[in-house]
């Protein structure tokens, strides 16, 4: 569904594994479901595609991986998602060159099965950093149906920065892909959305669905939609929708608000001329 002040999303939980084609395959079946339910974007989890070190370090650790079902899974979502005509944003290790670590990543796939862009991990965790991961270095957003939408990764929730950072650029929806089994992300989340008056996509895979399933989070910091409990795959759909009166404080009131008290014009700067105000020691 698609509108001036409205776009379906798909919140996307499938199980993940250390095989891409396993992962490819489970990845596919979900962008059907998401598109038979009007999704103009799909939005899947950390490492959905290639796996990530999370659970499995052992596999990934010194990087002895076979690439190339990596690249023929991904060209197949590629594909998949011109012929659906859908925007999906999917995780995976993305390799560089040589030795080098790869990055953690999320590909950005339009609706004419073209990989547009790409989000790198820039605060990755010391394990990663140290032994997996080359950290990004940009912030990375993009546009589908005149809504904007950014993205995040993992353990970024602990950052507001990050989060103010997305505010900062107009994002309208953060697309939140983790592979944790921390509830704590959750209530963080939805922190970060209630401050910054935007949507949060939560994408999970199904083995940690438990902790945190996949959904959105409103602008107002509650969910909207959730897959249901349980460790099994889901793709659960909703509307983004600029009109709804449910959201009107928070997008309409609460967030343009914000932007102009963080803007510094709103309070003042110099010290207070009042010697009631300066004295702190008098009743």
């Amino acid at each position: 569904m698609t509108g001036a002040d409205r776009i379906r999303i798909a919140a996307v939980q499938t199980e993940v594994t250390t095989d891409p084609a396993v992962n490819g395959r489970a990845v596919r079946d979900a962008l059907r479901q998401a598109a038979d339910g009007g999704a103009r974007l799909a939005h899947l989890c950390e490492g959905a595609l290639s796996g990530y070190v999370g659970q499995d370090k052992p596999h990934f650790d010194g990087w002895h991986i076979d690439w190339a079902p990596v690249h023929d899974e991904l060209h197949a979502v590629t594909q998949l998602a011109g012929e659906l005509g859908m925007w999906v944003v999917i995780g995976g290790n993305h390799r560089l060159t040589g030795e080098r670590w790869p990055h953690n990543s999320l590909w950005f796939i339009n609706d004419r099965g073209e990989l547009v862009d790409r989000y790198d991990k820039r605060w990755c965790s010391n394990t990663e950093v140290t032994r997996f991961y080359t950290p990004g270095t940009e912030v990375r957003t993009f546009d589908v149906d005149g809504f904007r939408f950014g993205c995040l990764l993992c353990i970024e929730v602990n950052f507001p920065e990050l989060w103010l950072q997305q505010q900062a650029l107009d994002v309208e929806c953060v697309l939140f892909s983790t592979f944790s089994e921390d509830p704590i992300f959750d209530v963080l989340a939805r922190g970060h959305a209630a401050a910054n008056g935007f949507w949060v996509s939560v994408a999970v895979p199904a083995q940690h669905a438990d902790a945190m399933p996949s959904g959105v989070i409103g602008p107002h910091g509650y969910r909207i939609t959730s897959a249901e409990s349980g460790q099994r795959p889901a793709v659960v759909c909703v509307d983004l929708d600029r009109t709804d009166p449910d959201l009107d404080i928070a997008l309409h009131k609460a967030r343009p608000w914000r932007r102009v008290a963080r803007s510094g014009t709103l309070y003042p700067t110099a010290p207070a001329d009042d010697p009631r105000s300066i004295d702190r020691t008098v009743i």
